[in-house]
């Protein structure tokens, strides 16, 4: 898989990071040590904050073949041989030449 995709073995990997981020930070207020371990948490925040960054940016990535059939299909929209917005006309597909034909 591409790197650009945040594929869902890295996405269970943050799941986790963060579940035992909280279990760190229960820990560490159990026991009357949070504001000690400013250090550590400001490692393990640092390592969460990266890697929400990476999933955020990444599961929005548009993987090149997306990118490709998106711009066909702006391109098909944009040209302005076929009109749809004309109600009246039954072939919009013949691009106006002669009625009668």
């Amino acid at each position: 898989m591409s790197e650009e995709v945040y594929g869902p073995e890295r996405a269970q990997r943050l799941v986790a990071l963060l579940r035992a981020l909280a279990e760190r930070i229960r820990d560490l207020d159990r026991t009357g040590r949070l504001l000690d371990a400013a250090p550590e948490l400001q490692k393990l925040l640092g390592n969460a904050r990266s890697e929400l960054f990476h999933y955020e940016v990444r599961s929005t990535y548009d993987t090149p073949d997306a990118a490709e059939s998106r711009r066909i299909v702006e391109e098909a929209m944009g040209s302005g041989d076929l009109s749809l917005d004309d109600p009246d006309d039954d072939d919009p597909w013949r691009g106006g030449g002669d009625p009668q034909a």
